[in-house]
C-alpha cells in the first residue's frame, strides 16, 4: 500500500523555500531560527502574494487528487494514522491519597 500523502505546503512556505538561499546571502552567518524570523517579516511586507497563494492553492488541489487516489487504493480506512487530540492519551492516574479514601469508604459500607 502507498504511503499517505504528505500534507500541502502554505503559500509562505513555498516562498520561504523559494527565497531562503538569497535570505543566506544578504544576511551571512545568520542563524536558522532567524532566517525563519528574517523570512517572516518579508513576507509580512509583501503586497502582491499572488503568485505563491496560486502555487499553494495548487498544491491544495494535488494533494486533495492525491489523497482521494490514496483512499480509492485502500489507503487510510481503519485510523492507522496518528490520533490527535485527547483521544490518545492515557487516562490519568489516580493518587495514593485518592485510593486510600477510596478504600476507606469500601470498609464502612
Amino acid at each position: 500500500m502507498p504511503e499517505k500523502p504528505k500534507r500541502p505546503l502554505s503559500a509562505y512556505m513555498i516562498w520561504l523555500n523559494a527565497n531562503r538561499d538569497k535570505i543566506k546571502k544578504e544576511n551571512p552567518g545568520i542563524k536558522v531560527t532567524e532566517i525563519a524570523k528574517k523570512g517572516g517579516e518579508l513576507w509580512r511586507a509583501m503586497k502582491d502574494k499572488s503568485e505563491w497563494e496560486a502555487k499553494a492553492a495548487q498544491a491544495k488541489d494535488d494533494y486533495t487528487k492525491a489523497v482521494k487516489d490514496y483512499e480509492a487504493n485502500g489507503g487510510g480506512g481503519e485510523g492507522g494514522g496518528k490520533k490527535r487530540g485527547k483521544a490518545g492519551k492515557k487516562p490519568a492516574k489516580k493518587s495514593k491519597k485518592n485510593d486510600s479514601e477510596d478504600e476507606e469508604e469500601d470498609e464502612s459500607d
